[in-house]
């Protein structure tokens, strides 16, 4: 019974932190994402945002797997999350060519999936860093 407690202690934590992620992302990005994808079906947010969420997954897994104690994977989940939004802020707060903001207010699709794929591959990095 303690390994079901357990079980049901690190997924709700789990759980919680991509919530937390998710809330954070809203802040972090210059546009409302929630309305560009609920409201305006706007599918460059959703498939950026599903990237994000996909891309902090990864690492999430990794400190599940390779974490000693609770601590130490809220600590490497804490971390995992950092460098996500870092990603997602530098990214939606880049001006130029790359305009990832405005291009996915625009309903740019293939910017969308460009963040979708960054924010993944940096989550597969961020992984795999963890794994020392």
């Amino acid at each position: 019974m303690t390994s079901f407690f357990l079980f049901l202690l690190f997924f709700i934590t789990a759980i919680a932190i991509i919530a937390f992620f998710l809330y954070t992302y809203a802040i972090v990005t210059p546009y409302d994402d929630y309305k560009l994808i609920v409201e305006e079906k706007n599918i460059a947010a959703s498939i950026g945002l599903g990237g994000a969420i996909l891309g902090l997954s990864i690492p999430l897994y990794s400190a599940l797997i390779s974490s000693v104690s609770y601590f130490d994977f809220i600590v490497w989940a804490f971390v995992a999350t950092l460098i996500q939004l870092t990603l997602v802020y530098a990214l939606t707060k880049r001006e130029g060519k790359f305009n990832f903001a405005k291009n996915i207010q625009e309903n740019n699709i293939p910017m969308g999936i460009l963040m979708a794929f960054l924010s993944i591959s940096i989550g597969l990095i961020n992984a795999g860093s963890m794994s020392y």
